[in-house]
Parts: C-alpha cells; sequence; structure tokens
C-alpha cells in the first residue's frame, strides 16, 4: 500500500515539475519578444475549448499557454508555486471547486461590468472571485420501461422505499454528487439532508462506483432503472462513436427533479483570475472572451452544456428536452456546504 501511495506521490510531482517547466519556458521566451500571453491552468479537456483558445489568440493577438491536469492537481500546484506561480486563470468544474480555491487563497477577486452583464448573479461569486462560463443539469434519468414518468418528482423522491434497489450513484467522493448534498442542505437544513443521504444508501441498486455514464450504461444493462447524473453525459452518450455508448443513452429518459418547488440542481464549470497572475489584464481579458457571445454560443453547440449568457440558443438535444425551472440559489453556496456533505456522507456510510 506504501508502495503504491509513493509511486502517485511521484508521478503527480514529476508532472507539476514537467508542467512548471513547460510554462517557465514559455514564460523566457515571452519576456524575450515582448509577446503578449495568458497562462491558462485548466482542469476542462474538451476540443471546444482548444477551438476557442485558439479564435481568443486570433482575435486579440494574446497567446494561451495551457496546463492541463485534475482539478486537484491544478489546486496543489499552485499551492506550491506560491506567488512565484506563473497561473494567471484557473478553469475547473464545479462550483465547490472553485470555493475551495478561493478558501486557500488562490484566486482573487475581480470588477469587470462585462463578466456582471454577461453572467447572471447566482452563476459567479457575489465577491468577484470566480464567474461560470457553462453550466449543467445534474438530472434523474430512468428507464422508461421499467419506470412510470409520473412517480419521479424530487431529489428528495428517491429517498422513498419504492427505489429501494433500484437507485444509481456514483460515489460520495465526487465533488458532483458533494455539491448535489450541499444543495440540499441549503434547502432542507442538515438533519433533513441527512436523512435523505442515509435513505438513498439503502436504496442503491449496487455499491456506488464509476462515473455518471456507468450509471446510466448499468441502467441499459438492467441493474438498476433510476440513476443521477449530469445532463450533457447524455449527449456524450447519444454523440459517440462506440455503439454500447450509443444504446446507453438510448436506454434512458430525462428527468428534471423538484419543478414544483426550488427548481433542479445546477452546477458550473468555471474561471477566475490567479492571485498572483503575471498577466492580470490579459486574463480578465481571457475571461471576458469566453463569457460574451460568441464564445457561449460555442460552449452551447458543441458540449451539450447550458450557456450561462441569457439569450443563447442551445443546442438541438437540450431543446428537445424542454426548458427547465433551475435551482435559484447562488452556487457559492454550494463550497460553503461543501465541508458537512462530505462529514454526511461519511455519517451514513456513503461510499
Amino acid at each position: 500500500m506504501f508502495k503504491n501511495h509513493l509511486t502517485i506521490f511521484l508521478i503527480a510531482i514529476t508532472s507539476v515539475m514537467i508542467y512548471s517547466c513547460d510554462i517557465k519556458k514559455a514564460g523566457t521566451q515571452n519576456e524575450n519578444t515582448d509577446e503578449q500571453v495568458v497562462n491558462v491552468y485548466t482542469h476542462r479537456h474538451y476540443e471546444v475549448d482548444k477551438q476557442l483558445f485558439a479564435d481568443f489568440t486570433t482575435e486579440t493577438g494574446i497567446k494561451v499557454n495551457v496546463v492541463n491536469a485534475s482539478a486537484d492537481e491544478l489546486i496543489q500546484k499552485m499551492e506550491m508555486e506560491g506567488e512565484k506561480s506563473p497561473a494567471d486563470v484557473l478553469i475547473t468544474v464545479d462550483a465547490g471547486r472553485l470555493h475551495r480555491a478561493k478558501e486557500k487563497g488562490l484566486i482573487k477577486s475581480i470588477k469587470s461590468g462585462l463578466l456582471e452583464n454577461n453572467i447572471p448573479g447566482k452563476f459567479r461569486d457575489p465577491e468577484g472571485y470566480w464567474f461560470g462560463l457553462t453550466y449543467r443539469a445534474r438530472v434523474i434519468v430512468y428507464a422508461p420501461d421499467r419506470v412510470d414518468p409520473t412517480a419521479l418528482t424530487t431529489y428528495e423522491s428517491l429517498a422513498d422505499e419504492k427505489w429501494n434497489g433500484k437507485l444509481l450513484i456514483r460515489s460520495s467522493g465526487n465533488i458532483y454528487n458533494q455539491s448535489l448534498l450541499a444543495s440540499l442542505i441549503a434547502a432542507n437544513g442538515r438533519d433533513e439532508a441527512k436523512k435523505w443521504a442515509e435513505a438513498v444508501v439503502n436504496n442503491l441498486a449496487r455499491e456506488p462506483k464509476g462515473s455518471d455514464r456507468d450509471q446510466v450504461k448499468a441502467i441499459a444493462s438492467g441493474i438498476g432503472d433510476v440513476a443521477v447524473v449530469n445532463s450533457y453525459y447524455i449527449g456524450k452518450l447519444l454523440d459517440s462513436k462506440v455503439e454500447e455508448e450509443v444504446n446507453a443513452g438510448e436506454a434512458v429518459q430525462v428527468f428534471f427533479p423538484n419543478q414544483e418547488g426550488r427548481g433542479t440542481h445546477i452546477n458550473v464549470s468555471g474561471a477566475a483570475v490567479a492571485n498572483h497572475a503575471p498577466n492580470e489584464a490579459n486574463a480578465i481579458k481571457f475571461i471576458e472572451y469566453l463569457s460574451d457571445e460568441k464564445a457561449q454560443s460555442v460552449f452551447a453547440g458543441a458540449n451539450f452544456e447550458y450557456p450561462v449568457k441569457p439569450g443563447i440558443k442551445f443546442a438541438s438535444l437540450l431543446d428537445a428536452w424542454g426548458t427547465f425551472k433551475s435551482d435559484s440559489v447562488n452556487l457559492s453556496v454550494l463550497g460553503e456546504n461543501n465541508r458537512d456533505a462530505v462529514m454526511i456522507f461519511d455519517e451514513v456510510g456513503w461510499k
């Protein structure tokens, strides 16, 4: 066990060193040529992002240097680098992670009238530390041949005994589930949220494992009847070149919970200016670009995500699902309640 942990640690340190060398080389080159740059640490790994970064360079002349890694690796990297970090922008998924970066002092508050105009208040930190770029709904999917959709109502209703042995959801270590529970704490209080989590554990068709896509595949295989997943994964499955994934996407229907109450839980991928950004003006310009109409349209059309800027046309699949009421709570609350959510998961034995 110790040997495995040591190996993982050495790999992580090596990766950080390689990333640092890449950025340092770019920085030295830029100093010699007076080239305008923005150094972006990003958790996202989509082709659409690469396209947008290239378009930004074409339009502004500012070169985008990219470091890709997991969210936790990027946050750890910024902590290790401290004041010498070359990072200008942090892009990651989930308001809980963005809040974590804020708590650690890795990102800074900025003022931008354009960002405030483009991004509704609930999609950004109230103090200007981070800004949502896209959002996704955490929906319930179900097998239409085994589940009457009228039996579905709310996240809370998944605690009902009628779902015993039929419910699928990933592990408690997943930030998406932590944020979902954080939203339930905000809506119903800690005690009720704990009762819900305990009941969900009792209703599971199997121990939590795998990704959101794996929960959908399990429904297609008959392991369970309902699952909680992020909406854009359904689009990814249906758009896949792998037959098994397409079949899994076609085997389920999407249901938006809590439409008669607070609305469906949503979360964001978002961006923030690094606390020690050497190119702060370029960083702000970069995030503004991603929040504006052109980039938002690209996000919406290519990755089955919802654009944060109002008035942008959705992808046709999302249109087919119809409009839905989303939870109006400011997403910063998800980060604020994260610690309680993790403790509740431990208390109820959600693996």
